[in-house]
């Protein structure tokens, strides 16, 4: 099955800094994140990595609320 790529997004200044990842592949995303933080060579900083971070999190968060809404009532009724 062919995940689907998704992206994440930070303006800063004049810069943009984009992420693109597969679903499942969050700790990747993660790790990339940390990488560009402690890379001098950016402006991109523990803070921007922070705010990523808890985006990442609320869509993560919201897609397992929308799972649970749609699967639970079938849960339910087989216990």
């Amino acid at each position: 099955m062919n995940k689907p790529t998704r992206q994440l997004v930070l303006k800063k200044g004049s810069e943009r800094y984009i992420y693109r990842y597969r679903s499942g592949c969050e700790d990747k995303l993660l790790d990339a994140l940390v990488e560009q933080a402690t890379d001098e060579r950016t402006e991109f900083d523990w803070f921007d990595a922070a705010v990523l971070s808890f985006k990442l999190t609320q869509t993560l968060m919201g897609e397992a609320d929308e799972l649970l809404h749609r699967y639970s009532p079938e849960m339910m009724q087989k216990k």
